[in-house]
């Protein structure tokens, strides 16, 4: 009887090979060395992507036609307007007598015409400053009391006037201004020069208070309701959960408005004091009725004096003849440039604050 034969193992060594998951490596390196497929990435979770509107659809179409020829033509009527500004000073300026820029006298009914915008442009930009240095901080006060302190009860009839201030008419306000708004001036003008005369700025020769301070508050009340109100909606926009971080940190009120509210809406207040001095820049009735025009520049704002561009062109177009026509033309372009640098210089601001802004928040 044949019987199997077993292979005696020696002491030490394992009578059966392990197991192994893989193919066995060779001298060399590994037998099997090709590449495994990744498995398939789980998109069970992945929301389906948008569908994109197709380019051929008629109202997809028509809506980018419109759009497009809405920016082409404000920038067509942009060049028509500075292009027609530009030609009818041209006609002006090349007879001129005086420098345009420093000139003070306005005589544009002679032959040769000598005129000057020196004292405009100053009255012009001094008034726009009283007027945005008295408004901004009140509206952004008001702004800041309607949204965060003042009850639904009292901010909604606050809200509601504040609107319709800003429908009046601008001669309305002129006609508020004079005669009720330069009677009152008297003490408040008198107050300054005993108390601030010694500056020069507010020294007073006592007569009629019709100045470019004048003209400075009663812009500063003309565009209070603008930039209340886009100041208003742009502190609504505020994320609560800015707010309630910060409460929950033991933040008080006005820390939470310092370090959350103003930050976020830093941007829209901008934008809003912007369109108040495009405004204060402009105006013309209200300004015409409450100044004294002197084609002088005096270091005091209390003394009845000065002018601005816009009223200058409304006083003076009536009887203006063809070169007074053309001059005052020029000035006109002059404030479009002025109007232009200002709206480029807030666009830059915004620009640069545009991390922290409500819309990327």
């Amino acid at each position: 009887m044949n019987t199997p034969t077993t292979r005696n193992t020696p002491p030490g060594r394992p009578t059966s090979r392990p197991a192994t998951d893989g193919p066995r490596p060779g001298p060399d390196g590994p037998a099997d060395a090709r590449p495994t497929a990744p498995p398939p990435a789980d998109t069970a979770d992945e929301p389906p992507a948008p569908a994109r509107p197709g380019p051929g659809r008629l109202g997809d179409r028509l809506f980018l036609a419109a759009s497009r020829g809405s920016g082409i033509l404000l920038l067509a009527l942009m060049v028509a307007i500075a292009g027609f500004l530009a030609y009818r000073s041209s006609l002006i300026l090349s007879r001129n007598q005086g420098d345009f820029f420093t000139t003070f006298e306005w005589n544009t009914n002679v032959n040769p015409p000598t005129f000057g915008i020196a004292v405009l442009v100053f009255g012009t930009v001094v008034s726009a400053v009283i007027a945005m240095a008295l408004a901004v901080p009140v509206s952004v006060g008001i702004a800041l009391f309607l949204t965060h302190y003042a009850p639904r009860r009292v901010s909604g009839p606050i809200a509601y006037v504040i609107d319709l201030l800003a429908a009046v008419p601008s001669i309305v306000y002129g006609l508020w201004g004079a005669l009720v708004l330069v009677p009152h001036l008297n003490g408040l003008f008198g107050w300054l020069d005993r108390f601030f005369g010694w500056t020069g700025v507010f020294s007073w020769d006592g007569g009629a208070p019709r100045s470019l301070l004048t003209v400075g508050i009663l812009l500063a009340v003309m565009i209070l309701p603008v930039i209340t109100n886009v100041s208003r909606e742009v502190f609504r926009q505020v994320p609560q959960s800015h707010e309630e971080a910060a409460l929950a940190l033991g933040a008080t009120r006005w820390e939470v408005i310092r370090t959350a509210v103003l930050p976020f809406g830093r941007s829209g207040v901008i934008s809003a004091s912007m369109l108040g001095l495009g405004r204060a820049l402009g105006e013309t009735m209200a300004v015409a009725t409450v100044l004294s025009p002197v084609l002088t520049i005096d270091a005091s704002l209390l003394n009845p004096g000065g002018a601005t561009i816009a009223q200058n062109i409304a006083s003076k177009f009536g009887e203006a003849t063809e070169s007074g026509r053309d001059a005052l033309i020029a000035s006109g372009l002059v404030l479009f440039v002025i109007t232009l640098l200002v709206n480029g210089a807030a666009r830059l601001i915004i620009a640069r604050r545009k991390d922290y802004s409500g819309a990327n928040a």
